[in-house]
């Protein structure tokens, strides 16, 4: 069964023109197929290259040139024909090797990259190749993907892009099965528990022995993977560093720096608080959410950490297509009270989201936070099927099988 990522119709639009396109994002999220399938259906499927294979790397040492002679040789059949190199980043002097064939060629191929932790590593440290790539993301299936709908781009404001979101119909049948199985394409096609298990044991252990071993000079692996342990039960609440610092038995800048690299393989991803000046907004301690939500024991914590997961696709994928910056964040003010997830667009309110098991009756201080925020749309996403209720004007309570659809 394939399944069609949102994704593919933004990244491979001729928007993006020459520019090769970088997708990144989480190990086995399916960037292998999605790059595949972009090139089957442009009947260039012989030009992908994975460097990860021995026989790749050892030909292109004997014989540099073989892929030019390639790349021109099927230019002579297709228009501008698409090329995929899978994984190139792990090999010494790659940046050059992309750098010498895109501009030599960039009118001839359509390049695609594929990769996680060091593309992202190369793009904020600074690189020769800037100016001829755009960097897209491509995470965990959404429920949209696999009730194949449509996912719902920004509109011009806030109250457009909501009305647009809570029109579809109510999927959470489709919900419980992504929520049970995970977003990872493999064990949610399996939709065993079995399989399930041992996928995420295989999982968590080639991230750690391979992907951070390769990122990092961290030989202390048994100590990440005892963090990786201890953080499904502090979903939803702010991490405290000093905290993991007692229970690892390790100094606060040791465990930082684990937490970035978990980052950085796509193990989770962080979500700040929001923070405006001269307002009782608190700008300190960050909140993780895993890629795969189905991590966390807690029934609340693993639905708070679906939530996470789908509203981060989103700014990802909204930012990818419209180039402004969408940045999921939450709201916590000096006296503790909190909302979950605050969407900003280029550093502006956007939406605001509370996350519940049950349909219940929102909290006052949700209500504040909206007005400080600009009476921006407010939503209390449930897991409760069946619910599209408009509390008050400009406030929602509805379901995520609804919503996410």
């Amino acid at each position: 069964m394939v399944i069609h990522r949102s994704l593919s119709d933004i990244a491979f639009s001729e928007t993006f023109g020459r520019q090769m396109r970088f997708i990144t994002g989480p190990r086995q999220s399916g960037k292998t197929t999605f790059s595949k399938i972009q090139l089957s259906k442009n009947n260039c499927s012989e030009l992908y290259y994975n460097w990860d294979l021995p026989d790749i790397r050892k030909r292109y040492l004997k014989e540099p040139s073989f892929l030019t002679a390639e790349l021109l040789n099927k230019g002579k059949t297709e228009q501008r024909p698409w090329v995929c190199f899978d994984e190139i980043h792990k090999i010494t002097k790659w940046k050059d090797i992309l750098k010498g064939i895109f501009d030599s060629h960039e009118n001839q191929i359509q390049i695609i990259v594929t990769g996680s932790a060091r593309l992202d590593l190369m793009r904020k440290s600074g690189d020769s190749l800037a100016g001829r790539y755009f960097l897209f993301h491509l995470n965990p299936l959404t429920l949209a993907e696999v009730t194949k709908s449509k996912i719902i781009l920004p509109e011009t404001t806030p109250e457009k892009t909501l009305e647009s979101m809570l029109s579809g119909r109510d999927k959470s049948e489709e919900m419980e099965a992504l929520f049970r199985y995970s977003g990872f394409p493999e064990p949610f096609l399996s939709q065993s528990s079995v399989f399930v298990k041992k996928w995420q044991s295989g999982y968590l252990e080639r991230l750690v022995r391979e992907d951070i071993r390769d990122l990092s000079a961290i030989h202390m692996l048994d100590k990440i993977q005892n963090l990786i342990s201890l953080l499904p039960q502090r979903i939803g609440a702010p991490l405290s560093i000093n905290s993991l610092r007692e229970d690892l038995e390790l100094n606060h800048s040791t465990v930082s720096n684990y937490i970035r690299y978990l980052e950085l393989t796509y193990a989770l991803f962080n979500v700040s608080p929001f923070s405006r000046k001269g307002s009782r907004l608190i700008k300190k301690e960050q909140k993780v959410y895993f890629f795969d939500w189905t991590l966390p024991n807690d029934e609340s914590k693993q639905f708070e950490n679906f939530v996470a997961v789908h509203l981060k696709t989103y700014t990802d994928l909204w930012s990818d297509a419209t180039g402004d910056a969408y940045k999921l964040l939450f709201i916590r003010t000096r006296d503790g009270l909190e909302t979950d997830f605050l969407i900003c667009k280029n550093n502006e309110p956007f939406l605001l989201f509370e996350v519940k098991l049950n349909d219940e009756s929102i909290r006052s201080h949700h209500h504040g936070h909206r007005h400080l925020l600009g009476d921006i749309p407010f939503v209390q996403i449930i897991k409760k099927r069946g619910i599209l209720r408009t509390p008050s004007e400009g406030t929602f309570v509805i379901s995520a099988g609804r919503l996410f659809a």
